[in-house]
C-alpha cells in the first residue's frame, strides 16, 4: 500500500521547482489549490507597486508616460505574454478584461465573415462567453448556437462565422484539441476565437501553431496578476491589416495625441485598446509574467502533471466516493481536478477552515487548482488527508459551512 505522505516528501524534495515558492507570500501551512481562479501574491509584486506609485506617479507625474514608458506598457507586456501561448510579439496586448475583448473580437469576427452571424460555442461554456454572444445577438449581430462538447466539428456549416470555445474547461478541466478543432472551422470558412483564462501560464498553448485566429485570456489566474488583472487579446498577424474592432476608443487610434476629430486605427495589435491603460494593473501583472517566464512553460507543465496524477492516485484510493470528472490523460485536461459530490459547497468550506483552499463551482463541483510554480505535493496530499477526515467526521454538516457567501 502506498504511503501517500512519504511519497509527497520524496516528491517535494526532488522537485526542481521547488524553490520558486519562496518568490509567493504564502503562509507555510496553507495548501492554496485555488490558483485557477487567483494566483498567488508574487512577494515581488509590492514594491514594485510602492515604486510605481511613489516614483513614477508621485514624483514622474505625467511624465511617466514617456519617462518610464506607461504608453508602451500594453504592447511591451503583451509581448512578453506572447512566447507563452505560442504568438509572435507583434500579436499580443494587454487591455481591459477578458469579456471586453471577447465582445471586441467576435464583432470583429463578424465583420470579417459577412453573411454569416452564427457564432457557435459549446453549451455549459463559462457564462460570460456565452453572454457576450447573447448580448451581440440581442443587437441583431450575431445569433448564437451552442453544442454539447462531443458535436462541435458537425455542428459547424456555411452559416457558422466564428468558433469561441474556452481551450481548458472551467469546471471539468477537459482540453479541446486546438489544432484539430481550429482546422475544422477553418474547413467550414469560419474563424476561431480561444478563450485560454484557464489555459495561459500552465498548459502548453501554440495558437501560431494551431493556426488559430484570436484569442484572449485573463492575468490573475496561472500568471499571477491580482485581483481584476488586466486581461490580453491575440490576434493573428494574418488578420491584423483588415480587423475592425467596436470599440474605437482613443488609445487604438494611430496617432492618439493628435487629437483627430476622425478615428483611424492603429495598424497593428494597437488598435485593440481602447480607454487609458490601467498601469498599476499592469506593473503588477509584469512581476507574475516575469515569474512564468523565468520558470518555462515547459517545466511548469511537466510539474502540473506530476502533481495532479499524485492527487488523483491518492483520491482514487482513500477517497472513491467523490468521482473525478476530469480526463483521466494528464494530457487531455489543464492544471486542475473536479470531483463531484452533492454537498461539494459545505466540503469546500470545511478544506478551508483547515487551511486548504480549493473552490467549488455550482452544483456539485470541488475543484482543486494546480499552480505549479507554488503548489507542493505536501499541499496536495493534506488536502486528500483532511478531505478524507471530514467525511468520516461528518464535519462538513456543520451549519456554518452551508452559508454561501456571494462569491463562491
Amino acid at each position: 500500500m502506498t504511503d501517500w505522505q512519504a511519497e509527497a516528501v520524496r516528491l517535494d524534495a526532488a522537485d526542481p521547482l521547488a524553490k520558486w515558492r519562496d518568490e509567493f507570500l504564502l503562509d507555510g501551512e496553507l495548501a492554496y489549490l485555488d490558483g485557477n481562479s487567483l494566483g498567488a501574491l508574487p512577494k515581488a509584486t509590492p514594491a514594485r507597486i510602492a515604486d510605481v506609485v511613489e516614483r513614477e506617479w508621485g514624483e514622474g507625474l505625467i511624465g511617466s508616460w514617456n519617462s518610464a514608458g506607461w504608453i508602451d506598457l500594453p504592447r511591451e507586456l503583451g509581448a512578453k505574454i506572447a512566447p507563452l501561448i505560442g504568438a509572435g510579439p507583434r500579436e499580443v496586448v494587454v487591455a481591459d478584461s477578458v469579456s471586453v475583448n471577447l465582445f471586441k473580437l467576435i464583432s470583429a469576427a463578424l465583420a470579417l465573415r459577412q453573411g454569416r452571424k452564427v457564432v457557435l460555442s459549446e453549451s455549459g461554456n463559462f457564462p460570460t462567453d456565452l453572454y457576450m454572444i447573447e448580448g451581440l445577438e440581442g443587437q441583431g449581430l450575431a445569433e448564437r448556437r451552442l453544442a454539447e462538447r462531443g458535436a462541435i466539428a458537425e455542428a459547424l456549416d456555411d452559416d457558422v462565422a466564428l468558433l469561441l470555445l474556452t481551450h481548458v474547461h472551467y469546471k471539468s478541466g477537459e482540453m479541446f484539441d486546438m489544432a484539430r478543432l481550429t482546422k475544422a472551422a477553418h474547413d467550414a470558412g469560419a474563424l476561431v476565437l480561444w478563450d485560454l483564462s484557464h489555459s495561459a501560464g500552465a498548459v502548453p498553448v501554440d495558437l501560431n501553431g494551431a493556426g488559430a485566429d484570436f484569442a484572449v485570456g485573463c492575468g490573475y489566474k496561472y500568471l499571477n496578476g491580482g485581483p481584476g488583472a488586466p486581461a490580453f487579446a491575440y490576434v493573428a498577424e494574418r488578420h491584423l491589416a483588415a480587423l475592425k474592432q467596436p470599440l474605437s476608443g482613443w488609445m487604438g487610434h494611430k496617432a492618439p495625441f493628435a487629437f483627430s476629430d476622425d478615428y483611424e486605427p492603429a495598424p497593428g495589435v494597437e488598435k485593440l485598446l481602447c480607454g487609458t491603460p490601467p498601469i498599476l494593473g499592469m506593473r503588477a501583472l509584469e512581476v507574475g509574467v516575469d515569474l512564468v517566464s523565468g520558470i518555462g512553460i515547459p517545466a511548469l507543465v511537466e510539474k502540473s502533471r506530476a502533481l495532479s496524477e499524485f492527487t488523483r492516485a491518492a483520491m482514487e484510493t482513500l477517497v472513491p466516493e467523490l468521482p473525478c470528472i476530469s480526463p483521466d490523460d494528464s494530457r487531455q485536461r489543464g492544471s486542475q481536478l473536479s470531483f463531484a459530490h452533492e454537498n461539494a459547497y459545505e466540503l469546500c468550506q470545511a478544506l478551508i477552515a483547515r487551511h486548504v483552499v480549493g473552490d467549488f463551482r455550482a452544483p456539485d463541483i470541488l475543484r482543486f487548482g494546480f499552480a505549479p510554480a507554488y503548489v507542493r505535493f505536501a499541499d496536495c496530499w493534506r488536502a486528500v488527508r483532511e478531505l478524507r477526515d471530514i467525511l468520516d467526521s461528518g464535519e462538513w454538516r456543520k451549519p456554518e459551512y452551508a452559508t454561501r457567501a456571494a462569491v463562491t
